[in-house]
């Protein structure tokens, strides 16, 4: 009978377990890191992670609306940046969805100012180029980046920043923010921080 119950009493910890880890949004291997019963210094910091290799052993990805645009935005905007600056170009769309400076969806915030002229956030939505996507196995790793970064890779490789752009421009907005980080062809940029010292 107390085995029963010693099991019963597990199976609903480990329900509760799961509701929380889906409230939380925590991915798999975040999870995994969490319930770990191996010492703390002994897990794999998922830094090292973020590598083609890591990438490539990923499961094929899926998702719904959300991660088809980030996933899209990735394409059209990173496909030939390194797995890190892929991470770091999806970080940017992530952290501007958390701001209240910006719409508060993936899709919202990469089409914002789509349609009118220089107003676009992200090139690609308005070029003037139809999104055609032509290099299906570059879509299939961008789009494991969109899922891994959506479930959440517990990294900050551009230390909050909202904005980028290459190094083959220099734009005038780039001025007013602080540089955060320069990944593969990209420059990171977020708001300066005021402080009372700093008035």
């Amino acid at each position: 009978m107390a085995k029963a119950d010693a099991k019963l009493s597990d199976s609903v910890e480990e329900a509760q377990e799961r509701t929380q880890s889906k409230k939380l949004g925590l991915g798999p291997y975040l999870k995994s890191l969490l319930t770990a019963s191996q010492p703390r210094a002994e897990v794999k910091p998922i830094r090292a992670t973020l590598s083609k290799t890591w990438l490539d052993s990923q499961p094929p990805a899926s998702g719904g609306e959300q991660w088809r645009c980030l996933s899209e935005a990735l394409y059209f905007e990173a496909r030939g940046e390194t797995i890190k600056g892929q991470f770091a170009v999806a970080e940017v769309i992530l952290n501007r969805v958390k701001s209240s400076r910006f719409p508060g969806s993936l899709c919202s915030v990469i089409n914002q100012g789509t349609g009118r002229r220089y107003q676009c956030q992200f090139t690609y939505t308005c070029d003037g180029r139809d999104e055609v996507i032509a290099e299906p196995g570059a879509f299939r790793r961008v789009a494991k980046v969109a899922r891994a970064a959506i479930d959440g890779t517990g990294v900050d490789l551009t230390d909050g920043a909202t904005y980028y752009h290459t190094v083959a421009v220099r734009p005038s907005w780039s001025r007013r923010f602080q540089e955060t980080a320069r990944i593969g062809v990209h420059v990171f940029y977020r708001p300066e921080v005021r402080t009372a010292s700093s008035e």
